[in-house]
């Protein structure tokens, strides 16, 4: 993989994000790729399970936020559809393993020492991970992610502790809907938070604030190369286009905190349990 220099560290720290060459090599990312195929394949999901993703402010209140299954999803396998692959009875109208949006959380062994190095060359102390996602972008109908800042859903105190690593198992192109940027966004502070309403109300989750207009000319388009991995810094704002190619483009995505000196929001949808405490990268 690329070196992580001086150089890289400063460019994360101006831009709020950083493109890295060969994280993974081919063979890690197609073993990834056959243990999704595997989950698939034995994916049993209820009707009343079938909740679609959207990054939509309203219909994030709509389906993910007023669904216990998603808010109980941070130690738990839990699937999450596009939109239209559903019929009126909740049938699914195309293939199972075009149907996905995403998968999350599946906690893979790509812990790799370089990626530990890498982190610690970012000066990260005691690093845990606290979420993991499969992103599957299907072909012509993988959805667009609106501009957003991860840090809306994942809220420390102090801001900032918190970085998304996100890894390219196929190319990441233009056509497909690879990820853009603000650069120096970061810098700007958030403009909304996802919090949990009080308990015994209902929705489950609310946002406090919105989310800003963002001018399209500000974007930087960042395609990245099968086994390449993007750093996001968790107060950049970043989105994608829909993929309206015939090519995929799954990635597996992680987010890690530094938890030294770091208060996580009690008010956070996804919370440690004491089956799955976050655990430490470097263990």
């Amino acid at each position: 993989m690329d070196i992580l220099t001086d150089q890289n560290v400063q460019k994360y720290r101006d831009e709020g994000y950083l493109v890295l060459d060969g994280l993974l090599s081919p063979e890690e990312c197609d073993a990834l790729r056959d243990r999704m195929s595997e989950i698939i394949e034995r994916m049993d999901v209820p009707e009343h399970c079938r909740t679609q993703f959207s990054t939509d402010h309203d219909e994030q209140l709509k389906t993910q936020g007023n669904a216990d299954y998603f808010i109980t999803s941070g130690d738990k396998i839990r699937f999450f559809f596009e939109k239209g692959v559903f019929d009126d009875k909740g049938e699914f109208i195309v293939p199972r393993e075009q149907s996905l949006n995403k998968i999350g959380h599946v906690h893979q062994n790509v812990f790799v020492s370089n990626l530990q190095n890498l982190v610690k060359n970012l000066g990260l102390i005691n690093p845990v991970i606290l979420q993991s996602m499969y992103i599957f972008k299907q072909p012509g109908i993988g959805g667009e992610v609106s501009p957003h800042q991860d840090a809306t859903f994942l809220h420390t105190q102090p801001l900032g502790r918190v970085m998304g690593v996100w890894i390219a198992l196929e190319d990441a192109a233009l056509e497909n809907g690879c990820l853009w940027f603000i650069p120096g966004s970061h810098n700007d502070g958030i403009t909304r938070r996802m919090v949990r309403t009080p308990k015994g109300t209902f929705p489950l989750t609310d946002f406090i604030g919105r989310e800003k207009n963002y001018d399209d000319k500000l974007f930087v388009p960042t395609p990245v190369k099968k086994g390449g991995a993007v750093l996001i810094h968790s107060e950049v704002v970043h989105r994608s286009a829909a993929n309206t190619s015939d090519a995929s483009r799954h990635v597996y995505t992680f987010h890690v905190m530094e938890s030294q000196n770091t208060v996580w929001s009690p008010e956070n949808w996804l919370q440690p349990t004491e089956e799955l405490p976050f655990p430490s990268l470097y263990t």
